[in-house]
């Protein structure tokens, strides 16, 4: 082996391992996001549903939706969306309306409960979102690097589930 590749070697060993401590960090702040979200509802008395149905009426926010558009978007998987999308509706978080089009899909929208939900998401992120800041923890440059080095990583994935498969 010559001194190039040794040196090449070396360099991909360091980027193999910093990838791999970067997935653990991806997996290790999801489960922790959701933590967070659950010790926050619990100390607001909100019990009845769980911290990915209250992301889920985050994320769909003021928008009319169907399942389907959700999962294309890649924010949730095929039957845990249509479960958590049914719960909601069920306990009064969500209005649900059969497509006059296609009688098979169905189109969602945050009721009152749900914005209420939402808007308390809305607050703990942004009292985050300051803490953060003020404790200089994290700038907004430091924001936007991490934003775009996950959005290449997340267009690399997903060309690589589109393409190589």
């Amino acid at each position: 082996m010559t001194v190039h590749q040794q040196v090449l070697d070396g360099s991909h060993r360091a980027f193999m391992l910093g990838y791999l401590e970067n997935l653990a960090l991806i997996e290790r702040l999801h489960r922790l996001l959701l933590d967070v979200v659950k010790d926050e509802f619990e100390r607001l008395g909100i019990l009845e549903i769980n911290p990915v149905q209250a992301l889920l009426l985050f994320n769909i926010g003021d928008n009319e939706v169907t399942a389907g558009e959700l999962k294309s978007r890649g924010y949730y998987q095929g039957s845990n969306v249509s479960y958590n999308l049914k719960k909601l509706v069920e306990l009064g978080y969500m209005h649900h309306q059969r497509s006059e089009i296609d009688r098979r899909s169905v189109r969602v929208r945050l009721t009152e409960k749900g914005r209420r939900v939402r808007g308390q998401l809305h607050d703990l992120f942004s009292r985050h979102a300051e803490g953060l800041e003020k404790r200089g923890v994290l700038s907004p440059a430091m924001v936007e690097d991490a934003n775009q080095s996950l959005k290449r990583m997340e267009r690399y994935w997903t060309d690589q589930i589109r393409y190589i498969y």
